[in-house]
């Protein structure tokens, strides 16, 4: 099991990694459609998008919390 400690960073991660791979699957299968090597397309974006997609997640999940506290209202 991983220590408590580095939750946030396996939820950015994981978090990252789902939404870059479905966005990914559905911008490859728009520009392609069911091409032959569709798979490998997918993967290899889903590969590069992760890498931006991790980081931008570290830096903006702070910020959308601190927008949705002045959202929200108090109670």
């Amino acid at each position: 099991m991983i220590a408590r400690r580095y939750a946030p960073l396996l939820f950015a991660l994981l978090l990252s990694g789902f939404m870059s791979l479905m966005v990914s699957a559905i911008s490859t299968l728009r520009a392609t459609g069911l091409a032959p090597g569709f798979v490998a397309l997918w993967i290899s974006g889903w590969l590069a998008a992760w890498l931006f997609a991790f980081p931008a997640v570290l830096v903006v999940t702070p910020l959308a919390r601190r927008a949705v506290e002045r959202l929200v209202k108090q109670e």
